[in-house]
């Protein structure tokens, strides 16, 4: 209902003014109605996916651990094919109505229309890109660590100061990033990949002297593809603020508050900290730099 629209009204008898004001009762049950209606369209069956019965989740290959495994989103396997399938539960779909669907990272919250229902792929909600997309709540809070080679002077910083001087690098459009310019602020310009992979190439050739990434995966890079170096540091907050990770979707989603309301209730159920702990677990703590 337009309230406005009595502002518009002609002075009328009195009779007509109650009538008027009669008639718009029925319209305020009937928003009652409709927000019962809203909040029963996330049942099960009721929910106006890419493709009817199905839910398409989104992800980058390669699919990353500790986040996947074995660079297959689909086995339910690393925090984030688990997380997914979690929420696809309680959405009311089974493992076999899970869609997986290849978005490259920056695609993922690029502007325009999305081919999935949500994206899962270490997305850190941020105001810039909630201009373009929807966020769900926050299903993994994180933090943004240091790696270099072990033999390096930069592998013994100890806050932000230290490694002003290094050639850093990290993946682009990420929070990573952000926190190389905003936090560490180099004197020299940060290197920016496409990829990871690319940024772990360049430090194990000693292109850079350091890369950023988040903590997970920094504890994954260091014992298992890049032996040779150590995790330095952590820092207590991504550029100033608290980061989480949430999954994306579509501008304006129908689905945005019914996927929100699956992770709210992982989180509260338990569920979220039982996988953290599964599957992040060598994720172990690390030095602050401050």
């Amino acid at each position: 209902m337009h309230l406005t629209a009595r502002s518009l009204l002609p002075a009328l008898p009195a009779l007509l003014v109650i009538a008027a004001a009669t008639a718009c009762a029925p319209q305020d049950t009937s928003s009652e109605a409709g927000a019962s209606s809203s909040a029963s369209s996330c049942d099960p069956g009721a929910l106006a996916t890419e493709t009817k019965g199905k839910l398409t989740v989104g992800t980058d290959k390669p699919a990353y651990a500790p986040w996947f495994q074995d660079d297959d989103p689909t086995s339910g396997k690393g925090f984030e094919s688990a997380v997914a399938y979690a929420v696809a539960k309680a959405l009311g779909y089974e493992k076999d109505q899970v869609v997986w669907q290849t978005v490259p990272f920056n695609n993922s919250f690029a502007p325009g229309e999305k081919n999935f229902d949500f994206d899962i792929n270490q997305i850190s909600i941020s105001d810039e890109r909630e201009k373009a997309v929807d966020f769900s709540s926050g299903y993994y809070d994180v933090r943004q660590a240091v790696i270099a080679l072990k033999d390096s002077p930069y592998a013994k910083a100890t806050t932000a100061a230290a490694l002003k001087d290094a050639k850093l690098g990290a993946q682009v459009g990420t929070t990573s990033l952000d926190t190389i310019n905003q936090i560490i602020k180099p004197t020299r310009q940060p290197a920016v990949y496409q990829k990871n992979d690319f940024a772990k190439s360049a430090l194990r050739n000693g292109q850079v002297d350091a890369i950023v990434v988040d903590l997970p995966t920094a504890f994954y890079i260091t014992s298992a593809e890049v032996p040779d170096a150590k995790v330095v540091g952590q820092f207590a907050n991504s550029a100033g603020a608290a980061e989480k990770f949430g999954l994306v979707l579509d501008k304006g989603s129908a689905l945005t508050s019914c996927v929100s309301r699956a992770v709210d209730g992982l989180r509260a159920d338990g569920t979220l900290a039982a996988l953290e702990k599964r599957w992040l677990a060598d994720a172990v703590d690390a030095p602050v730099l401050t």
